[in-house]
């Protein structure tokens, strides 16, 4: 068993507390490791501002040299800036559109890394499981929207339907999580690392056409359009700058703060449940050694199962939050946000997860980064469409030179 029975509340010391609703406070918050639960903001702001500034001072050198040839000379004919200025005065928006993309990247990619950290498996399927958390959360909200619940509903109300579609979403994926590790890989755990790998790949196919099979069935419709209500299209202006014939705008739309805010609390839930709770303990134990952990009275086929839930629930989250940045889905829509959280997931060391957060800020800023400014380096012969191209060679680079990933670590044989 996973639970013991001083995981509950010793009833009796609370009696002799009193049963005031200030005592029970006062335990409960005594039993919160607020240092683990804070710990993930840290690394969020110590692996962000560091990205930000590598990337950044590249860009700039890059500028600083460029500035004298023919690039430079044409962005001056064009714009009447130097190319310096001009990537100095981008800078901020393409940091904050960076973290965007980066934060979406590293709430799937962890997803990855929980079931690969406990049965060093890749689950190919999960892309699969966030875009049904997507599907099943857009729906809800479509359904809400067509009985007219969206348009007139005030802005409490649009982000508690936002957050009510966002738990659906994750109780589906979850639970469909769940099922496919019952039903195509518990069989196989015992076999080579090749079967149940093709497994994931079938899943994967299946899952895909289940939910264009379901889409056509009941709306007759492959392509969703999450609905427009609230005020998720907003944007917050931080500033301007005026340069030559441009004007350049900083600021950040209301659904890109979603989308990092909503990350960061994953971030915290997450290693909170793995660092300082009791499941935690368990998932961990299995993780380290199976075959020990079950001696030791763990169970853990539910400790797995917890694992391809809470995995699941939370690609079924970012699939929604994907839906909301970019408005348009399909059944195919988790393949790329699939194939990019596992190379983050890779590239910050898969198993790990504040890997999968650094991999998921990098592989975001790399791309974002190479889509602002490569255009513009090479005078158009390079644009955004090149960008994977850009952040895949250096993910090339980091195994080449790092095979385990940034921050992953030598792991024993599973028993």
């Amino acid at each position: 068993m996973i639970f013991s029975r001083n995981f509950l509340p010793d009833v009796g010391e609370a009696v002799r507390e009193g049963s005031s609703p200030d005592r029970y406070m006062k335990r409960f918050l005594r039993s919160i490791n607020f240092r683990e639960l804070l710990r993930p903001i840290g690394q969020v702001t110590t692996f962000s501002l560091g990205t930000i500034a590598v990337l950044s001072a590249i860009v700039l050198i890059l500028a600083l040299i460029l500035d004298r040839t023919v690039v430079g000379k044409t962005l001056y004919g064009q714009l009447h800036v130097t190319l310096l200025t001009y990537t100095l005065a981008n800078l901020p928006q393409v940091a904050m559109d960076g973290l965007t993309i980066g934060f979406v990247y590293a709430a799937v990619a962890l997803g990855y890394t929980m079931v690969y950290g406990v049965l060093e498996f890749i689950n190919f399927a999960h892309s699969e499981i966030f875009a049904a958390g997507a599907f099943v959360g857009i729906e809800l909200l479509i359904g809400l929207d067509k009985h007219g619940l969206l348009a007139g509903a005030s802005l409490f109300m649009a982000y508690t339907f936002l957050i009510v579609a966002m738990l659906i979403g994750m109780v589906a994926a979850g639970a469909l999580a769940v099922v496919v590790e019952r039903v195509a890989y518990r069989p196989l755990r015992r076999a080579s690392r090749l079967v149940p790998l093709i497994s994931a790949i079938g899943v994967s196919f299946f899952l895909q056409d289940a939910i264009r099979l379901i889409e056509s069935l009941t709306t007759g419709q492959f392509n969703r359009i999450f609905p427009t209500f609230g005020n998720f299209d907003n944007r917050l202006d931080f500033g301007s700058v005026n340069m030559g014939a441009t004007h350049i705008m900083f600021g950040l739309s209301v659904k890109s703060l979603i989308v990092i805010v909503s990350a960061v609390l994953m971030l915290m839930a997450l290693n909170y449940l793995v660092n300082a709770t009791k499941v935690g303990t368990a998932i961990r134990a299995v993780a380290q050694d199976m075959s020990t952990a079950s001696l030791m009275g763990v169970d853990v086929n539910q400790v797995i199962s917890i694992t391809f839930l809470v995995g699941g629930a939370l690609g079924g989250a970012a699939g929604l939050l994907f839906a909301l940045k970019f408005t348009r889905i399909d059944p195919f829509v988790g393949f790329f946000p699939g194939l990019k959280a596992f190379t983050a997931a890779v590239l910050g060391g898969i198993g790990n997860m504040t890997g999968a957060l650094l991999g998921g800020i990098v592989l975001g800023m790399l791309e974002t980064f190479a889509g602002s400014y490569m255009g513009v380096f090479t005078m158009g012969a390079a644009g955004t469409e090149y960008k994977d191209i850009f952040a895949f060679s250096i993910l090339i680079l980091v195994l080449i030179f790092r095979p385990r990933g940034l921050m992953g670590e030598e792991v024993g044989q599973k028993a």
